[in-house]
């Protein structure tokens, strides 16, 4: 929201009262919020919704909405006129915006998001897995910044797909460690074997080694030393 600066403004000091730039209603000057730093007159109605919309933009440093002007809102003295949850919103916008891009994440779980600050980015000798939001109380790895991957080295998690990260994704990669399951190399599907010899035909119809999951017309397997022709 911005507003061409007009040519003039009424401000009658005989029956107290101004034309707003934004609405261009006569209102009370009780209703009137001057902005330091500009010669501008809005009512507080209007202000309440632009600093509304503003914030909304993720914008915390909040000017005049008069084209050009500098002029700065001040939050102390918009809160008599500002709903609280905007206010409270507008003071946690403006601390958010002091702290470091590098410093800040928020909370992985998306019913939650809640603001949180990285304070060992600079121990070099800390390495922080396993922590705990402080506001929804539910554990997430603080380097992988993600919900909490028991059982799984966050080098492992950073090499899954995007679409593999689930909680339930994670409980099938565990049961596959512990199965001693093999990925296709084609499809990435896991494929278990009861017996027989190490050569393995998917269901997509890849052909691989399931002693190193390796896929070839003509393999070695390093891990067995055997020989494998493919069809």
């Amino acid at each position: 929201m911005e507003v061409t600066s007009p040519k003039s403004v009424h401000l009658d000091g005989h029956d107290n009262n101004f034309t707003c730039e934004i609405c261009a209603y006569e209102k009370s000057i009780s209703e009137m919020l001057k902005i330091m730093g500009c010669t501008h007159f809005h009512c507080k109605h209007c202000m309440a919704n632009y600093i509304a919309k503003k914030l909304q933009e993720n914008i915390s440093q909040i000017s005049c909405p008069v084209s050009g002007c500098n002029g700065l809102l001040e939050p102390y003295y918009c809160r008599q006129f500002l709903p609280k949850e905007v206010f409270d919103r507008w003071g946690d916008a403006l601390c958010e915006s002091l702290i470091l891009e590098s410093e800040k994440f928020y909370c992985p779980f998306k019913d939650c998001s809640a603001l949180l600050i990285d304070e060992c980015k600079d121990e070099i000798w800390v390495t922080i897995t396993q922590s705990e939001c402080p506001e929804c109380k539910r554990l997430f790895c603080a380097k992988c910044k993600v919900p909490w991957h028991s059982d799984i080295l966050c080098e492992e998690f950073e090499n899954l797909n995007k679409d593999e990260r689930e909680r339930e994704d994670l409980l099938l990669l565990q049961l596959a460690k512990s199965k001693e399951w093999q990925r296709c190399p084609n499809c990435r599907i896991y494929v278990g074997r009861s017996e027989g010899c190490a050569q393995m035909k998917c269901r997509c119809g890849c052909d691989f080694c399931y002693n190193c999951g390796t896929h070839s017309t003509d393999h070695y397997c390093s891990n067995c030393g055997t020989s494998m022709a493919f069809a």
